[in-house]
């Protein structure tokens, strides 16, 4: 197949992989991308209700688990996987919140090993958030940096002086040409017998315990340029000028306060209820990689990893298991990035593919059984049942937003699962018939659901009678869904 010239010789870039990102890792090769950033659901019983697109698809998440064990069970063979395609000078960069942050870098330790950790970042992500009086308000998340080893891409950053330290560093002014500028110390602590701690100019550093910062040739270069400033004070020792137009700023450290989050106002929302800045992901970006390095997402979501690389002329591998968040990142590429969505133009350097999306009514029909289950409770938005025999039919869970936590376990300091929920039912057949429904509606009123979701190709018409006949009799309401309304995105509704 010929490839761009910017395309991997390793590795197909410039993909989106719909489906478990666990099962498209292992396919990947050992050592063949430069960056992963994942911004993995956290564990931390957040639902969230968000309206997508133009067709308004109304969708709930979940991006709670039943325990943070079980968290840190899902993520670490995903980690492992993502440790092994990872390049010996490449980054990993995890980014969480404060509900399972610390068995999370436990995990990363043991994977990637505590020598190659090297910082936690503290991003402030909002400002001013009610909590509960007994503590203090949570208003960032944690991004832990790992590197395969020490050799790995890195380049500092800066951000600019503010207008507080300008006023008060940047007081003297150059009477020649009017250039701001700040003094600072020519010497360092301790004696050095070699160049550096020889007489200059009348002045020996060592009678006061101390060195040059740099040889006496190389201070007759910087007086030569007037960037010695010589004090008229009888014993005063002369300095060095920093120019407020030569400084890069202040090397940005481990706090990251200066991006702000995404809210409904901002021109990159999407709406998507975990979308982060594209700053933010440009910053990372940035600082570990360089043109035509690989990025790797493996949580994409709605692609803002993918956007920035592909801006910063990156070549970049996306995977996320919704089909629906799979669409969302086609259309950002497409809209925000100027690529085209098809095979030639993806050979040619100028577009990208998204693989394994089901596309129609016949590819789904062929999918294993468990695996069209998965796919249409996850395009609800709900939790799909992890039990295959004995789900007492019930193959998935929608939480919706008012959904409140049940309670929480004081020995463990674990969430339970909200008491709130609505079932969902699958069935991978042409047309689901009365009884069908008559075991959904047993299901429902012994787990005393007020509604719940039914998923099939196609309903007869005794089936569609007895769901008007159930809500009449109990008020309780099952919503029958074709797979062609899912695939259509037609479902939002019904899913109100």
């Amino acid at each position: 197949m010929k490839r761009a010239a910017s395309q991997s010789q390793i590795v197909n870039t410039r993909v989106v992989y719909c489906g478990d990102n666990l099962d498209q890792l292992r396919k990947l090769p050992d050592e063949c991308v430069n960056l992963i950033y994942i911004d993995p659901p956290f564990n931390s019983n957040r639902n969230y209700e968000v309206f997508w697109g133009e067709t308004k698809e109304k969708r709930s998440f979940e991006d709670r688990h039943e325990s943070t064990k079980a968290y840190i069970e899902y993520m670490r063979p995903r980690c492992v996987e993502l440790h092994r395609v990872l390049r010996k000078t490449g980054s990993f960069y995890y980014h969480c919140d404060w509900h399972a942050s610390h068995y999370v870098k436990v995990m990363l330790d043991q994977i990637f090993g505590e020598n190659n950790f090297r910082n936690e970042i503290i991003w402030r992500r909002t400002t001013g958030k009610t909590q509960s009086y007994k503590q203090f308000p949570n208003n960032h998340d944690s991004i832990f940096f790992y590197t395969q080893s020490d050799n790995g891409i890195f380049h500092r950053m800066f951000v600019p002086l503010s207008a507080e330290r300008i006023s008060s560093h940047y007081r003297n002014i150059d009477p020649e040409t009017r250039r701001p500028y700040s003094l600072s110390d020519l010497t360092g602590d301790g004696i050095r017998h070699g160049a550096t701690g020889q007489p200059w100019r009348g002045f020996d550093p060592n009678e006061k315990q101390r060195h040059w910062a740099t040889s006496p040739a190389e201070l007759d270069e910087l007086d030569a340029k007037g960037m010695i400033y010589w004090p008229k004070k009888v014993g005063g020792w002369p300095r060095i000028k920093r120019y407020l137009d030569t400084q890069e700023g202040v090397q940005l450290d481990t706090i990251w306060s200066d991006i702000p989050p995404i809210n409904s106002q901002a021109v990159e929302s999407l709406g998507y209820p975990t979308q982060k800045p594209l700053p933010l992901l440009e910053r990372i970006i940035k600082a570990s990689s360089n043109e035509n390095d690989i990025v790797l997402d493996a949580f994409c979501g709605c692609g803002t990893a993918l956007v920035a690389a592909q801006k910063l002329k990156r070549q970049w591998i996306g995977i996320d298991i919704s089909p629906t968040a799979c669409r969302v990142m086609a259309q950002r590429l497409k809209k925000d990035c100027g690529l085209k969505e098809d095979e030639k133009s993806w050979r040619d350097g100028t577009g990208f593919v998204v693989r394994d999306l089901p596309r129609s009514q016949e590819q789904l029909r062929k999918i294993p059984s468990f695996e069209f289950e998965n796919w249409a409770v996850i395009a609800l938005g709900g939790i799909p049942n992890k039990v295959q025999v004995g789900d007492m039919g019930i193959d998935g869970k929608i939480y919706p937003v008012s959904a409140t936590p049940a309670r929480t376990d004081k020995e463990t300091g674990h969430l339970d699962f909200m008491d709130v929920w609505y079932p969902v039912q699958v069935k991978q057949r042409d047309k689901v018939g009365r009884p069908d429904i008559d075991s959904f509606e047993a299901m429902m009123t012994r787990e005393n659901r007020s509604k719940g979701f039914f998923v099939s190709f196609d309903y007869s018409r005794d089936a569609l009678t007895e769901v008007d006949r159930f809500f009449k009799s109990s008020g309780k309401i099952i919503v029958p869904l074709t797979v062609q309304e899912i695939l259509d995105e037609e479902i939002a509704r019904k899913l109100a």
